[in-house]
């Protein structure tokens, strides 16, 4: 009796064949990945370099940074400053880049502002289109800092500040550019910058509370901002200060010198745990050791505490003051008790 299913050896050799079909698809594909999978690395390892070598910010690019391009500098010029100053890699990438952004021959003048590293795409769109950039830099300069101080810090923050120009102008302003937080411009002129702080100095002592009490104490303004400069190294306190500025008042009074160790890292950059007994005699103006009443002028430029705390002194039959190890102050009346607390708290 005849049926329709083929024989059994037959549909074996029907599957055989199947299968072997589909392996041979599946080796003709992985012969086609072969070929595919070495090319898109390479092709990947090429745009990575291309990227790197032409587009990504250089390795050593310098942080903020401000660029001053001067009128009719060329760009082939632009472009060789650029690549010296380590904020492109490729001048001719750069080149051709400004051209497709809008740039001709020459590029928009100005000071250009770069606060961080950036592509060499956005560095010739900025260009090409005048984008300075020049965003205030906040500066914070510290209560007590003394105007070399202050330039160190002011050079830190502000891209290409000038700070030999500050410190040949503010030599005679210690003391009176006011600590504060301020927003500059980069590459702002130091006379700008000094000029700043003097008006921030001589407004915050004409306010009606501060002017009043300096009117009262009837002292030159020099000698309480010298006075000042000192409370504010001595003490971090208001309360502290104002019973200091009542001992130091009354010493120059008496004719007896200040011996404020303050001066020291003023004069030699030691501070008190530092001195030794030779330090103490340092020949110096501003050593208040070996000469009688106030320094020449300031060794810091003092905060409104300290200015305040000049002129409002609290009234005491002290004479003497230290501080101990944990910086809280000890008051003596005589040197016989001073020196009982000298080696009770500083051992």
């Amino acid at each position: 009796m005849e049926t329709d299913t083929p024989p059994i050896h037959k549909r074996a050799t029907v599957h055989i064949m199947q299968t072997a079909n589909v392996c041979d698809e599946w080796c003709r594909s992985w012969r086609i990945y072969d070929r595919i999978l070495p090319t898109a690395f390479l092709f990947g390892v090429l745009c990575f370099l291309i990227f790197h070598v032409t587009i990504a910010p250089p390795i050593n690019f310098p942080g903020p940074t401000l660029i001053n391009i001067s009128k009719n500098e060329t760009l082939d010029s632009v472009a060789q400053n650029l690549k010296d100053k380590h904020l492109i890699r490729s001048t001719t990438f750069f080149i051709q880049l400004a051209k497709i952004f809008g740039a001709n021959s020459t590029i928009v003048p100005g000071e250009y502002f770069f606060p961080s590293s950036q592509s060499i795409i956005s560095v010739a769109r900025r260009l090409a289109h005048g984008n300075f950039e020049l965003v205030p830099v906040k500066v914070t300069l510290p209560e007590g800092v003394s105007t070399f101080q202050m330039a160190e810090i002011l050079a830190k923050k502000i891209p290409d500040f000038d700070k030999v120009a500050f410190l040949k102008a503010a030599q005679t302003k210690e003391g009176y550019l006011f600590p504060d937080t301020y927003f500059f411009v980069p590459g702002n002129d130091p006379l700008i910058v000094i000029s700043t702080m003097e008006s921030n100095f001589k407004r915050k002592i004409r306010e009606p509370s501060v002017a009043s009490a300096i009117a009262s104490f009837g002292k030159p303004i020099s000698e309480i901002v010298t006075m000042a400069s000192l409370l504010e190294k001595e003490a971090n306190d208001l309360k502290s200060k104002k019973v200091i500025a009542g001992i130091l008042w009354r010493r120059l009074e008496v004719r007896m010198p200040l011996q404020v160790d303050a001066v020291f890292p003023y004069i030699i950059g030691k501070n008190s745990l530092q001195l030794t007994r030779t330090d103490l005699k340092v020949n110096s103006p501003y050593n208040t050791y070996i000469h009688k009443g106030l320094p020449p002028g300031p060794i810091t430029n003092p905060g409104i505490d300290s200015i305040l705390a000049a002129v409002t002194p609290v009234p005491t039959t002290y004479v003497f003051y230290l501080s101990d190890l944990n910086g809280d102050f000890h008051y003596s009346a005589t040197y016989t008790e001073h020196l009982a607390k000298q080696k009770h708290y500083l051992k």
